[in-house]
């Protein structure tokens, strides 16, 4: 694979972390936001003590689909950061073959 298709690879992988980062920070703080609310509405039906309303409402079925999206979010930002890392260590890979190309034409005056 040549430098350029490398490079390709690399934007299009770049364009989709973008995105799937985003998701990931925005339901990491969005759980933050959903459990205040919860736990408010806990109040509001009655259990009073604060560690009662977290129960409630790290019980409550919002929140654990909140949360297995929150885990898709975070797998799709992962393997996309992996499948970068990928074509960086393959860019790595060409940048060190060009190099020892140079060298070695060097060495034998071509």
């Amino acid at each position: 694979m040549d430098i350029e298709e490398l490079l390709e690879r690399y934007r299009q992988l770049a364009d989709r972390y973008a995105p799937a980062r985003a998701q990931r920070e925005y339901l990491d703080e969005y759980r933050k936001s959903m459990l205040a609310m919860l736990m408010r509405d806990a109040e509001r039906a009655g259990f009073n003590s604060g560690v009662a309303q977290e129960r409630e409402a790290r019980a409550s079925d919002g929140y654990l689909k909140m949360l297995d999206d929150l885990k898709t979010a975070v797998f799709e930002e992962e393997k996309i950061r992996y499948h970068l890392k990928a074509v960086e260590l393959e860019i790595e890979i060409y940048r060190t073959k060009s190099a020892n190309e140079r060298a070695e034409r060097r060495a034998y005056g071509a």
